[in-house]
């Protein structure tokens, strides 16, 4: 879905990526007995996202609206209510197929973290190394990271690469591919057209953790998100 600023003139579009959707729900927390699903939370942020960047002119792309996967999905794409894994890989890539049809300048793909330790919290962002456009995925990555530590006070986890992520691999054809496939590089048969821009993946807090989940749930907690990305997506394009 794309919406253009209030201004005639439209100088550069960023994609908004809300990660997840429909049956997959992402990570699953807690804040005072409610359950937290980072579907929810990263949607209304990246809503929140692209109205703050509307005002300040730019064109937005949100890779969706509403709870829903980004691609079609079929009957057999679902077995006992979840996603199969080549549905979810299908999903990925026609997320990266949105970004690049709607010519963006920059992709923010919104996430939350989870972990076994409650006590584990904190921000991190992630950017593909591979691509020939690395070192201003790395700037936008760098920007972001910096904006959310200082607006949330959240312990600084740093920026990775994807190949410094960790991630269960979604289909056999995948286990070599060692990239997120929204952000990484061409692998023929399995990201035939990769996203053509830069981008980063943000984990703002974690949802295990019940004191970062009541911040992300709560809507001056979504607000304050949605601002220090707006403010690292713009700093970023400031210097593009």
């Amino acid at each position: 879905m794309s919406f253009a600023p209030p201004q005639v003139q439209v100088a550069k579009t960023v994609f908004i990526d809300p990660g997840h959707g429909g049956l997959d729900p992402g990570v699953v927390g807690e804040s005072g007995g409610k359950t937290v699903l980072e579907k929810d939370v990263a949607l209304t942020v990246g809503t929140r996202l692209a109205g703050l960047l509307q005002e300040d002119g730019y064109r937005v792309v949100l890779s969706r609206t509403s709870d829903t996967s980004v691609t079609r999905m079929a009957t057999a794409d679902s077995v006992s209510g979840a996603l199969t894994a080549s549905a979810v890989h299908r999903d990925l890539l026609t997320r990266a197929a949105c970004a690049n049809a709607a010519g963006a300048s920059a992709l923010l793909s919104i996430h939350f973290d989870a972990f076994g330790d409650p006590t584990v919290g904190g921000t991190e962002t992630f950017y593909d190394g591979a691509r020939s456009f690395a070192s201003d995925s790395k700037r936008l990555a760098s920007d972001v990271q910096r904006a959310l530590v200082s607006a949330l006070g959240t312990t600084d986890r740093g920026i990775w690469t994807d190949e410094e992520l960790v991630a269960p691999t979604l289909t056999s054809s995948g286990s070599t591919y060692g990239h997120l496939i929204e952000l990484g590089p061409s692998e023929p048969g399995y990201v035939d057209e990769p996203s053509a821009m830069p981008g980063a993946l943000v984990e703002p807090l974690f949802l295990t953790n019940e004191a970062e989940a009541r911040l992300a749930s709560s809507e001056s907690g979504q607000q304050r998100i949605a601002a220090a990305l707006k403010d690292g997506l713009e700093r970023y394009l400031a210097g593009t």
